[in-house]
C-alpha cells in the first residue's frame, strides 16, 4: 500500500492530523501548567515525613533524564528514515526510542519505591501528593508515547498506516517530543531549584 492518500489542509497550510495534534499538545501544556503550579505552590510543605533534599538522588534522576533526551534524538532518526521511506530503520529507530523510554519510566518505578521506603507517601503532605501526581501523569504520558510507539511499529510492518507513513511517525515525534520537553521543564524546577 502506497502513500496514496491526500492530507486534508487547513487554512493554515498544516493537515488536518498535524493541526489536530497541536491543538491537543496546547491541551496538555495546560494540564501540565496547572500541575506544576500546584507542585510549586506544595513543595516546601512538609509537616510530616521527609523534606525533597533528604529523598533526591539527582545523579541518578539526571542520568534518567538524559535517557529520556537521548530517545528525542532516536525520534528525529524514526521520523528521518520515514521520510525516507525506509521502513526497517523507521521500525530500528521507533523499538530504540520505545526501548530508552521504557528505561526512564523503569528509573521512576525505582525513584517512587525508593521515596516511598524513605517515608514519602502520597498522603504524608502536601509535598509529597503534589510530587506523585506531577511527575506521576508525566510518567503515564512517556507509558502512552511507548504503546503509541509500540503500535507504529506493528502498523508500519504490515504497512498498515492509512495515509502517509511519513506523516504519522512525525506526529507520534510531536507527542514524544512533548513529552521530553516537559520533563526538562518538570526537572528543572522539581529536582534542580532548591525549595
Amino acid at each position: 500500500m502506497a502513500d496514496t492518500a491526500v492530507a486534508h489542509h487547513t487554512t493554515t497550510g498544516l493537515s488536518n492530523n498535524k493541526l489536530g495534534m497541536w491543538l491537543f499538545l496546547g491541551s496538555e501544556c495546560l494540564l501540565f501548567g496547572g500541575l506544576i503550579s500546584t507542585y510549586m505552590l506544595y513543595r516546601g510543605r512538609t509537616n510530616t515525613g521527609p523534606q525533597p533534599d533528604q529523598i533526591y538522588d539527582i545523579p541518578f534522576t539526571s542520568v534518567s533524564s538524559f535517557v529520556l533526551l537521548m530517545s528525542s534524538l532516536t525520534m528525529v532518526l524514526a521520523v528521518s528514515a520515514a521520510n525516507r521511506k525506509d521502513d526497517r530503520n523507521t521500525n530500528l529507530w521507533l523499538t530504540v526510542t520505545a526501548i530508552l523510554g521504557a528505561t526512564f519510566v523503569g528509573g521512576q518505578v525505582y525513584e517512587f519505591t525508593a521515596f516511598y521506603r524513605e517515608g514519602l507517601g502520597f498522603t504524608t503532605s502536601l509535598f509529597g501528593s503534589s510530587f506523585y501526581t506531577l511527575t506521576g501523569f508525566h510518567g503515564v504520558h512517556v507509558t502512552v508515547g511507548i504503546i503509541m510507539l509500540m503500535a507504529l511499529v506493528g502498523m508500519v510492518r504490515r504497512n498498515r498506516i492509512p495515509g502517509s507513513k511519513a506523516e504519522t511517525v512525525e506526529l507520534v515525534g510531536l507527542y514524544w517530543h512533548f513529552v521530553d520537553i516537559i520533563w526538562i521543564v518538570i526537572f528543572t524546577l522539581v529536582y534542580l531549584i532548591p525549595s
